[in-house]
């Protein structure tokens, strides 16, 4: 058991940056652009500006299962934010997303720009924009719905809560570990509950609220995340297991987490992505890093 040091918060808390451990340098309390800087713009109505965490790729998977059906329309220019650095906060990123957080995207197509931020907002205004990966009927879009936002309201446990704990504070902590475990586990068996019943989340066809999970809990399940799988006993989840497998196969799937990659193996990363042979001749492994 890890011995943790009791804490008594003071009065007011104030900031110091010091204590914000491996994320000190893009965490802070308060909001608005820290630097000038405008965004790049391309040759695309869609501009997404993003990084493939789970939230990034939740996007770039529905824009290229979009283009993979046939609809041109979704052709788009991906962005490289690198949150390390701080791009997060310049002016540009800042006008699109207030929130200063990735993917944030433009849609240049009608008379005004329209920016639209949140990931779980972003897959539904492109599923409507589009008319694919949400169902028409009113009992299907009420149930796809419900998904996407228990996903946007549970992955913040599972990320902020379990991931940072385990995987990227500054020293092991039992109680916090334990908590956040312990609701990690409880959200995969209620995954694992309805796909025993379901081929896909929302019933038997795909849609955005399996994009949305997937890019959390089935990355989670398939190793990718926080290195935690055999912790989380993964394999328990057999249903869980099989859909993430299953969705991971989709070659549009493929491509969209290759999108604004910067990790893994040189050809699995397109830091940039602005037209559809960009992933045959500009990955890493291709280009080397020009970053």
């Amino acid at each position: 058991m890890t011995i943790e040091t009791e804490y008594t918060p003071p009065k007011v808390w104030t900031w110091e940056a010091e204590s914000g451990g491996k994320f000190a340098s893009i965490n802070r309390p308060i909001a608005g652009p820290t630097h000038d800087k405008d965004l790049p713009v391309g040759k695309h109505p869609l501009q997404l500006y993003s990084l493939a965490t789970p939230n990034g790729v939740k996007v770039t998977v529905l824009l290229e299962e979009l283009l993979a059906l046939g609809i041109n329309e979704a052709e788009y220019d991906a962005w490289l934010i690198k949150i390390g650095d701080g791009d997060q906060f310049g002016s540009g990123f800042v006008e699109v997303n207030p929130n200063s957080k990735i993917p944030a995207l433009m849609d240049r197509s009608g008379d005004a720009p329209q920016r639209v931020f949140e990931s779980g907002a972003i897959l539904l205004y492109l599923a409507e924009k589009f008319g694919q990966f949400i169902p028409d009927d009113p009992a299907g879009r009420a149930e796809t719905l419900s998904w996407l936002f228990w996903q946007m309201g549970s992955a913040p446990y599972l990320g902020g809560g379990f991931g940072h704990f385990y995987a990227y504070a500054p020293e092991k902590m039992e109680y916090p570990i334990n908590r956040f475990s312990m609701e990690a586990k409880r959200q995969l068996d209620v995954l694992e509950r309805q796909l025993s019943q379901n081929d896909f989340i929302a019933g038997d066809t795909y849609t955005i609220a399996d994009m949305a999970i997937w890019s959390w809990y089935g990355q989670l399940v398939l190793g990718r995340l926080y290195d935690a799988a055999e912790f989380l006993d993964v394999t328990s989840y057999t249903h869980v297991l099989n859909w993430a497998k299953k969705i991971d196969a989709r070659p549009a799937v493929q491509r969209g987490r290759m999108v604004n990659r910067m990790s893994g193996a040189p050809e699995t990363q397109l830091h940039e992505r602005h037209d559809a042979s960009d992933f045959e001749t500009q990955t890493q492994d291709k280009i080397g890093d020009k970053s």
